[in-house]
């Protein structure tokens, strides 16, 4: 790799194609339903509800995945709960044998937030797996033309922009979004920053970052759950966790040699058995690092992440 690019330079401006709603609540809650299916999720034990933040919680045998809906655009819907299905896969692969003993839960919130941006961000935002889940969406509600085919929807779903809210932030910005917070949480945590100078100390940060402002703080720094839910800390879990599922992911790729038309057929159990191979029945048994030395041959390193991100976002004649 010759150039080495700040997140500016991948950043692509231009306005979204969206096939025309209302989409239906009803039919977004089948078509959500139908992709955390096609996961794995199994819902004679497991149940998709509505609410404001989504979350995943429950127990290996009772997972509970929640989501919002937006009228004007199902795919807010659709990868939320993609994002949280990766969530509720993990708990129920996690070993049985070692079931409430702490050698049988996770090795760390960063392997947990892998797990949900492997299924959201590496597998579902997949050209392949777009392809699948276009046609779903066609059938579902009813789309036809040039808007509603997989390539557009593609482009839709690999868009890059500025925004303001964290969990629609696409892959190339949220980085960005959990570098803001890492570094108002630092100063907060070490008394250099207050809780009433936050505002505007978040306005600032983002303009440097990505050079907007939130007009107010629903859009600012109270839009997430984890401050005053007593979640210090965490928000670093989900770069790490973005690095790690990119680096668990290509090493998929070449483990699973027909995983790209698995996907384009909306089979994911071929990956999902290499999942929990590799990473769900191992729980606590290893630490994170030792798990990605195991199944990738190296520590995590995030030169595999920027390939990545250059190579889906890039045009060929821009990556170096």
């Amino acid at each position: 790799m010759s150039r080495d690019y700040p997140l500016r330079q991948l950043i692509r401006f231009s306005e979204p194609i969206l096939p025309d709603g209302p989409f239906p609540i009803e039919l977004q809650k089948f078509f959500c339903r139908r992709l955390a299916e096609a996961v794995g999720m199994d819902f004679e034990s497991g149940r998709l509800d509505t609410t404001l933040h989504p979350f995943s919680t429950g127990t290996p045998e009772d997972s509970r995945i929640t989501t919002r809906y937006d009228k004007e655009n199902f795919t807010s819907a659709m990868m939320a709960v993609l994002h949280e299905t990766g969530h509720a896969m993990y708990e129920r692969g996690l070993p049985k044998r070692w079931r409430y003993q702490p050698v049988g839960s996770t090795p760390g919130l960063g392997m947990h937030e892998s797990q949900s941006l492997f299924i959201e961000m590496q597998a579902g935002r997949s050209h392949e797996f777009i392809s699948w889940a276009s046609t779903l969406a066609r059938e579902t509600f009813g789309g036809n033309g040039p808007l509603w085919a997989h390539t557009n929807l593609y482009a839709f779903s690999s868009r890059v922009a500025r925004s303001f809210i964290r969990v629609d932030a696409d892959e190339v910005t949220y980085p960005a979004h959990i570098i803001l917070r890492y570094r108002l949480e630092r100063a907060m945590i070490e008394g250099n920053l207050t809780a009433s100078d936050l505002p505007a100390a978040w306005g600032e940060e983002l303009k440097k970052l990505l050079n907007i402002v939130p007009p107010d703080n629903r859009r600012g720094c109270l839009q997430d759950i984890h401050w005053y839910d007593g979640q210090w800390g965490y928000f670093p879990t989900y770069l790490i966790g973005a690095m790690t599922a990119a680096q668990l992911y290509s090493a998929a790729r070449i483990s699973v040699p027909s995983l790209q038309n698995d996907l384009a057929n909306g089979d994911f159990q071929p990956l999902m058995d290499w999942l929990e191979k590799n990473v769900h029945s191992l729980g606590a048994r290893y630490t994170r690092d030792e798990i990605l030395q195991r199944a990738t041959g190296k520590l995590l390193d995030p030169e595999v992440f920027k390939t990545h991100l250059m190579t889906r976002y890039l045009p060929d004649n821009e990556r170096g």
